[in-house]
């Protein structure tokens, strides 16, 4: 349980403020992307902000490939980590928390030394 706690508070906190600032904005979310790319400042955050989601979805790749997870199990937490950045990985470690498989294990014929 002590896992998924901060991971699902987060998720949680940050859906929520996403959801209320969603039904507020004046633009669409498209729109808005645009605008930030528009200044070389803004611009630079937003850059950085896709270079770590780049880098959690490498690492959501690896891990459900080492637990025997599909590309289409996992395709919902990539979409989402394009969307909303933090959303894809966030969901991935609550759901990978709730879950109870863990690595597949290599099977003994694999990992066996031939003489």
């Amino acid at each position: 349980m002590k896992k998924i706690a901060l991971p699902l508070i987060t998720l949680i906190a940050f859906c929520a403020y996403t959801l209320h600032v969603m039904l507020q904005a004046e633009q669409s979310l498209l729109q808005f992307g645009l605008q930030l790319m528009a200044s070389a400042d803004t611009a630079q955050v937003v850059i950085d902000l896709y270079i770590m989601a780049t880098l959690a979805c490498v690492w959501m790749y690896a891990d459900a490939k080492a637990r025997g997870k599909s590309l289409t199990y996992l395709l919902p937490f990539l979409l989402l980590t394009a969307v909303f950045v933090s959303v894809g990985p966030l969901l991935y470690l609550v759901v990978k928390a709730l879950s109870k498989d863990g690595p597949v294990p290599v099977s003994s014929a694999a990992t066996a030394k031939t003489p």
